[in-house]
């Protein structure tokens, strides 16, 4: 898919598929995050977050893989933790 120069993990899919996600709101976590860090556990990955307005402005958080050519998406979900600090 042109629009998404991601690849998606086995778990990433399900994760959104189980959540009803929206596929452009991991696109938008990935292209323009509203905070991005290192994965705490993992030195491969980093963390985007993107408050996303369409769903009252929860916070989606995106786990993605930056040692792999294209990025590969790991898990996605919305982090309760994150809201209202955005």
């Amino acid at each position: 898919m042109e629009d998404f120069p991601f690849d998606l993990s086995d778990h990433a899919i399900t994760r959104i598929e189980q959540r009803n996600l929206n596929l452009q709101w991991v696109i938008a976590a990935l292209k323009t995050p509203d905070l991005q860090e290192p994965h705490p556990k993992d030195a491969h990955c980093r963390i985007a977050y993107k408050a996303i307005t369409e769903a009252d402005g929860r916070v989606l958080k995106v786990v993605y893989n930056t040692s792999t050519d294209p990025i590969r998406v790991v898990t996605v979900h919305f982090d309760r933790r994150m809201r209202g600090k955005l």
